[in-house]
């Protein structure tokens, strides 16, 4: 497994982009006068974008005559989304899907998608995305040696833990939650009154179970595909962002490509947007159903108590021209 401290230590970021040896964990193969594009997820092999990635592989080597294909490495095995960010940087891996919170400090613009309540519902988050919204976001990996090459929609973050049902912001008072490493989430918990945790994706459920935190935020998929279920008994419907996941190529891999190569992964990326939001429409019911299922308490919250609770924040951010100016027109398609 190629993880930071190997990437680091071997100086996998130097290697120059035609062939690398395959390996286990190698970040890109030559197959003779092809490629093999490496490509990571944290999410489980059916989850939807894990799901999408392996669809634009297929047609990647179906347009090309298999001259291009896809290593596909889910479910963590080359690492965490911090690790995979920085791999994918310096070249040490080609494609990375990544939650948009995990980018907030080192990407400014991500931010505006992971503000509380900028989106109303999974429908307007989708329209301003399609609108305009994704490829002003996308624009901006291109200064730290990255390409945006999708915005993959990943449903509302909601609250829940292993204590008691959340109905308002003085429910949270007190309990360790699990965050991504991002300025907004922690800020934004403090607000609630919870005291936020940074911690991945992976270790959230040993963390409830030993006590070391009392429960987490994030969507319904995630909730059932990490198996969170089995530890935290409530979930409280607090949809408090939307924030999507983005899909990112290494600079390095991406130019190494002949330019009709480069041309047909971007429009396969974005084709790729529908096949996500398919499979995650299907899922996401699928998974609520299963999660009740197995016991989880769900409970509606006081969104007008939780939205003033926030509203300091917001008003900090929008305090940048560029968030605010992104705001407004996510706003425009509410």
């Amino acid at each position: 497994m190629i993880d930071r401290r190997t990437f680091l230590a071997t100086g996998l970021g130097a290697l120059a982009a035609p062939a690398l040896v395959a390996c286990s964990g190698g970040a890109r193969q030559a197959v003779g006068d092809g490629r093999v594009l490496t490509a990571t997820d944290v999410h489980v092999a059916d989850y939807p974008t894990v799901t999408a990635v392996r669809w634009i592989g297929q047609q990647l080597e179906r347009e090309t005559g298999g001259r291009l294909r896809l290593a596909q490495y889910h479910s963590g095995q080359l690492g965490r989304e911090s690790e995979a960010i920085d791999m994918a940087r310096f070249g040490a891996i080609d494609i990375t899907r990544v939650y948009s919170g995990a980018l907030n400090n080192a990407f400014p613009l991500t931010r505006a998608l992971c503000l509380p309540y900028v989106f109303d519902s999974v429908a307007h988050m989708r329209r301003a995305l399609d609108g305009g919204i994704a490829d002003a976001v996308l624009a901006g990996f291109e200064q730290r040696g990255l390409v945006g090459l999708a915005i993959y929609d990943s449903g509302a973050r909601c609250f829940y833990n292993t204590k008691h049902p959340i109905v308002a912001p003085r429910d949270l008072h007190g309990l360790k939650l699990r965050v991504a490493s991002s300025d907004i989430f922690l800020q934004l918990m403090r607000l609630f009154g919870a005291n936020p945790t940074p911690m991945s994706l992976g270790d959230t459920f040993s963390g409830m179970e030993t006590h070391m935190i009392d429960g987490a935020e994030n969507n319904m998929r995630s909730f059932h595909s990490s198996r969170h279920f089995e530890a935290a008994h409530y979930w409280s419907e607090s949809q408090h962002s939307y924030a999507p996941d983005v899909l990112l190529m290494s600079r390095r891999s991406f130019d190494a490509l002949a330019p009709g190569d480069r041309r047909l992964l971007l429009d396969l990326a974005r084709q790729s947007v529908q096949v996500m939001r398919t499979e995650w429409d299907a899922s996401e019911d699928k998974a609520r159903q299963a999660v009740l299922a197995h016991g989880v308490k769900a409970n509606a919250v006081d969104i007008g108590a939780f939205r003033e609770a926030a509203a300091p924040l917001l008003r900090d951010y929008l305090q940048q021209p560029e968030i605010a100016a992104l705001h407004r027109r996510i706003r425009d398609f509410a």
